[in-house]
């Protein structure tokens, strides 16, 4: 069993959880993630580890209510616990002295870019760290950006604060401004993710992204994280989840990840009948 020792509602739909995982947390490395199942009767799903403490035992995921699990997940509170937890899975980040990254993160892939950021600040690069979201009320961790961060760049969709529009328009307007940008770090919607490396392509900036949104078992077994990079299949959770962004085929994942969609909305209603949510 894994105790939850803070649980922190950081936006509408979006939680933190901190968990007693000792072992986890001596090991864990920027990108990695972890494998929970609730109970005995629920999924596996993989989430990313946002943070993590050595010392202290514990290491932080911050979540996305999205389907059943996950809303299921944000009924938990401080003591209660999680059955199974495995990790740390997948290929840590690439970190080095690149120069200047830009690290892109959308809604709840801010969270999941904060671990490398921070690696990559220690590296002695020169950080720069794009947040976007929706809207104003959404915004999260701006500021634990900044401790890791050169500089800090926030988009709403709406305009309601920072730049309107999108983290592709912030991160069009540094190239457009002349600057030298040896690396591009993206974590978010796969929609983001595809316009970063189609931004990035012309300009011939490295780019990297993580499709770890894609993935179900996070151990290679179930197959249903496929992907093909460079015309290769790859398995996103244990060949990543990172890959070169300029050779991932976005078009077919974006149809992958549609397959179970239907399915999975089937399963969120009937919980949520269950606990006569709806």
């Amino acid at each position: 069993m894994f105790r939850i020792v803070h649980k922190e509602k950081l936006s509408p739909g979006i939680n933190l959880f901190e968990i007693e995982a000792p072992r986890v947390a001596r090991h864990a490395k920027p990108g990695q993630f972890v494998v929970l199942r609730l109970h005995e009767k629920g999924e596996r799903i993989p989430l990313t580890i946002a943070d993590s403490d050595a010392g202290g035992g514990t290491i932080t995921i911050v979540v996305q209510e999205v389907g059943k699990t996950t809303y299921e997940l944000g009924t938990y509170e401080n003591g209660d616990s999680i059955l199974d937890l495995l990790g740390p899975l997948g290929r840590p980040s690439h970190i080095d002295n690149f120069g200047t990254v830009v690290m892109v993160g959308g809604g709840v892939g801010v969270a999941e870019i904060y671990p490398v950021a921070k690696a990559m600040k220690e590296a002695g690069n020169h950080v720069i760290s794009i947040l976007g979201f929706r809207t104003k009320k959404l915004v999260f961790w701006e500021d634990k950006l900044a401790e890791v961060s050169d500089e800090v760049i926030v988009t709403t969709n709406d305009g309601s604060y920072g730049i309107e529009g999108f983290t592709t328009h912030a991160l069009a307007k540094l190239f457009d401004e002349g600057r030298k940008i040896d690396l591009v770090h993206a974590v978010g919607p796969v929609v983001m993710m595809k316009a970063v490396a189609e931004l990035t392509r012309p300009h011939g900036v490295r780019t990297v992204a993580s499709l770890n949104s894609i993935m179900v078992d996070g151990t290679g077994m179930c197959g249903a994280c496929r992907v093909t990079v460079g015309g290769e299949i790859k398995f996103a959770c244990v060949d990543g989840p990172e890959f070169d962004a300029h050779l991932v085929d976005w078009d077919e994942l974006v149809k992958r990840l549609n397959y179970y969609r239907d399915l999975e909305l089937i399963s969120l209603e009937k919980w949520k009948r269950e606990r006569r949510m709806v």
